[in-house]
Order: C-alpha cells, then sequence, then structure tokens
C-alpha cells in the first residue's frame, strides 16, 4: 500500500489522487496507474484501469492469474468488473468509498459467488493515509 500512496502522489493536478499498483506473482511491479479523467478528458481513466492495462502490456496477457492490485481507494463499479475481467488473483484497497464503492460500501460485484472468478480481498489497508491523502486533495479543492 505504501507503494500505491507512492504512485498516488504522482496524480497530475485537478484528478482526485489514487494510486494503484499491480504485483505480479512474484512480487514485482508490472503496472501502475494513477487517476487521469480531468487530464486526458477520458471517464475510463481510473489508477485501476490505468495499472491493469500496464500490467497487462508488460506481461504479454490480459489474464492477472497471480496478481495482486493494491489501490488506495475502494474501486468502483467499473474498476471492480475491471479486476473481474482481468482474473486478477487478489485485491487490496485503502480508504473505503460509501459514495461509489463496488467492493462492500454500495455494493460487493467482487464477491458474487456467481462470477466464475472471486479474488481475495482486503478493505482498509492504511486507511488512515489514504484517507488522508484524499481529504488533503478534496479540503485544497473546497477552499480555491
Amino acid at each position: 500500500m505504501r507503494r500505491a500512496i507512492e504512485v498516488a502522489r504522482t496524480t497530475p493536478p485537478g484528478d482526485v489522487p489514487v494510486g494503484a499498483v499491480v504485483f505480479s506473482p512474484d512480487g514485482e511491479v508490472v503496472g501502475t496507474g494513477v487517476n487521469r479523467r480531468e487530464a486526458g478528458n477520458d471517464p475510463t481513466a481510473h489508477a485501476e484501469v490505468e495499472a491493469i492495462r500496464q500490467a497487462c502490456e508488460t506481461l504479454g496477457r490480459w489474464r492477472l492469474d497471480g496478481c495482486e492490485l493494491v489501490v488506495t481507494l475502494e474501486p468502483c463499479t467499473m474498476c471492480a468488473g475491471a479486476v473481474l475481467g482481468a482474473r486478477v488473483s487478489s485485491l487490496i484497497f485503502g480508504a473505503w468509498e460509501p459514495k461509489t464503492g463496488a467492493v462492500g460500501s454500495v455494493l460487493d460485484a467482487i464477491r458474487d459467488p456467481r462470477h466464475l472468478h472471486t479474488p481475495e480481498v482486503r478493505g482498509g489497508v492504511l486507511e488512515a493515509e489514504t484517507v488522508r491523502l484524499l481529504g488533503d486533495f478534496f479540503e485544497d479543492v473546497r477552499s480555491n
């Protein structure tokens, strides 16, 4: 999670600071991503999607079996779908997202037993640090 927090700090100005890192089965970083929706005028440019795309490119395959995705914020429905579609083996996230979270907060798109693939999930990892990162961003937005 500390690596994902470092990545989040590189988010372009104006985008919500979320960082994602994909680790290979050997523990190597094979993909990183930050939110780039504002920077790229792309509603799909979430940190998780960017990291998954990069990991697939690095590994030369779309299946991320054995890989772990670590992200600073609970994934939304789109990103939960990307985790499932890429067959990521485990998901770890920091802050819970009570408005759009799709891994337990608003709904749980990941752990539905009807899926062909269900990754392991751990939420709330280094939660205070990830919440602070987001809080600082939104405090700056409100004051400007």
